[in-house]
Parts: C-alpha cells; structure tokens; sequence
C-alpha cells in the first residue's frame, strides 16, 4: 500500500469579529473572566450578508488547500467532511461543497464526530488511499456552531466561533505522511455534550442570520476531567505504536477547546507548551475545523518544516477522541 503524504492546507475564516467585551452586552460575562477560564479572546461569526454559509466556507478552505498543491478540483477523487452544522439535514456539506467547487464525479460524504470529526474523515481519507486507490483526497473541517449556540447561556456562547480548514492527501510512495490514526468513542458519555431541541433567537450583535432549532448543551467539569485523560492516552497510544517518545515531536497541534484542557495535556504529556500550536485565543473553539485552520497556520508560518513529527488529537461529542501521527513532508507555503 502506498504512503499517504500531505501536500496541502488551507483555511477560512469568517469577517465578523465578536470580541469578549461585544459579548458582554449580550449575556452576564466579562472579558477577564472569558480569558482567566478559557484563553479565548474573540472568534470569529459567519453572516448570511457575507456569503458565509458552511459549504462556502469550506469550499474556500479546500481550494487554498488545492493551490499549495498545485491539484485542480477535478482532480479530486474523494471530499470527506467533518461537521456538525451542514447548511440542510440533507444533502451532505460535502456534497454542498462538491457543487461550490464544480466538482461533478467524486465520491463525498460527512463524518459526524464532533470536535473530533476532522480526526475521523483524516482516518477514513487514508484508509480511501491505501485501500480503494484514491489519488487526490480532500478532508475538510467546518462548522458555523454560532447556529446553534443558546446565547442565553453564558457557559458555552462565549466559547465557540465559526471557520473552516482543509488538507490535500495524495499517495506516494516515498517515506514519512500519514503514519497512525487512532479513534475511539465511548456513548455512555454522551449526555456530556450534546444536541437539544428548543434554540433560542440570535442576538443582533452576533447578525449570522436565522438559527438551527436546537442548541448546544454542556457539563463542562466532568467533560473537562474527561477530556485531558482520554487526550493523553490517545497522544500515548500514538506514540508507543510508533515507537516514539515525546521528545520525538517537534509539534503537538490539539483541538483547540480550551486553553486549561490543553496546558493539563500538555503536563500530563510532560512536554512544553512551546510544543504545542495554539491560536485559540484569536478564534475560539470551532470545533471540527480547529485542527485543520491550526496546522494550515503552522504550515504557512514556518512552525512545521519537513522531517518533523507532528502529533494531532481531539475529543468531542459522542463522546470521541482521536489522534494521528504524521511525518511533515510539505514543504510549500503558499
């Protein structure tokens, strides 16, 4: 079976900026405590008025991907997208996405995962390479999870924002790429984070446009506890299937949930936080999209260079966790 290599990222992020100091007229919050209980400093919102809908965003994410490349969409065999928040129940975001690129005969679906979607379609587009023969797989991270935010709620509206990435696979036969993914799901947990029917209406200041009928709910301590042991052990897993330490890598990219979760990981982990890429600050949790829009910032600003190892993980809804283990081979930047 050939390798699987990376050869391209992209991202897009929405115009709109919604700081902690705009939410402060929408809900009981503050800017310090926002920033002392997350590390979130704004994100970004998707409005109708910009054209901004899922597919599109995605879309644009995929087709810088292709540009670093150097692949046209028709080339394309394959789209699988990791969202929570597709623009209709049906048809996929993929297949959305397939139209928005003028794609007319590739396979495309969506992978339902939660924050850790991305991790799963990366997996699923590997395993479409060794296996079926893909030649050019994208796998795209998107969501607009301000549609389904309660903004009465000052628990969870002040953490997520809106935004897509992207990443080209190809096969090749020389060393390094895709090594190991790893997933698992536990669904007894599952009321820890979920879906509720019954949203609440968009503030003004936010203008995204209509809401999804139901909205975000969390237990945040216990998926909290939940969430940096199940990411340690899946970064773990990943390591000794390798036979690697974790001196071994040059970058840890995490789902960017919360900045307490990660500096947890990252002691449990033992390694610095200089290893680990961190933008959440500047865009909040956006979920599926998170570790795609964090390793196209890595890429194109010089923090992977080829050679590196680079160790992905995510947890989400379900509940799920995953991790994968590249070795960088990308060297463009544009």
């Amino acid at each position: 079976m050939p390798n699987v290599h990376l050869t391209g990222t992209g991202c897009c992020l929405p115009e709109h900026v919604l700081t902690n100091h705009d939410l402060e007229a929408i809900v009981d919050t503050s800017d310090e405590w926002i920033r002392r209980r997350t590390g979130i400093c704004e994100r970004r919102i998707a409005r109708n008025i910009d054209d901004e809908t899922t597919a599109r965003l995605g879309a644009r994410a995929a087709r810088k991907a292709l540009a670093m490349a150097g692949v046209e969409p028709e080339d394309i065999d394959t789209i699988i997208v990791g969202t929570v928040t597709a623009d209709r129940q049906f048809p996929s975001a993929a297949c959305m996405i397939q139209k928005e690129l003028g794609i007319a005969d590739a396979a495309a679906y969506d992978v339902s995962a939660g924050c850790s979607g991305f991790i799963f379609a990366l997996e699923a587009a590997a395993n479409s390479i060794r296996v079926n023969g893909a030649a050019n797989v994208l796998v795209i991270g998107v969501e607009r999870l301000s549609s389904i935010l309660n903004w009465n709620d000052r628990n969870t509206c002040v953490l997520l924002g809106d935004g897509a990435g992207a990443i080209l696979l190809q096969p090749d036969p020389g060393p390094g790429g895709v090594l190991t993914t790893h997933l698992r799901s536990d669904g007894a947990q599952w009321d820890l984070l979920y879906a509720e029917y019954g949203n609440s209406s968009n503030p003004p200041i936010a203008d995204m446009g209509p809401a999804k009928p139901f909205f975000l709910k969390m237990e945040g301590n216990r998926l909290f506890k939940h969430a940096v042991t199940c990411l340690s052990r899946i970064a773990r897993m990943a390591l000794e299937k390798n036979g690697l330490d974790i001196d071994d890598v040059a970058l840890v990219v995490p789902h960017q949930a919360n900045i307490r979760i990660i500096r947890a990981v990252a002691e449990k982990l033992n390694i610095g936080m200089d290893r680990f890429f961190v933008n959440l600050s500047k865009y909040g949790n956006t979920s599926s999209a998170s570790i795609p829009i964090a390793l196209d910032e890595a890429q194109r600003g010089g923090r992977i260079q080829p050679g590196d190892n680079v160790l992905l993980i995510s947890f989400g809804a379900g509940l799920t966790w995953g991790s994968a283990l590249i070795k960088w081979t990308c060297d463009r930047r544009e």
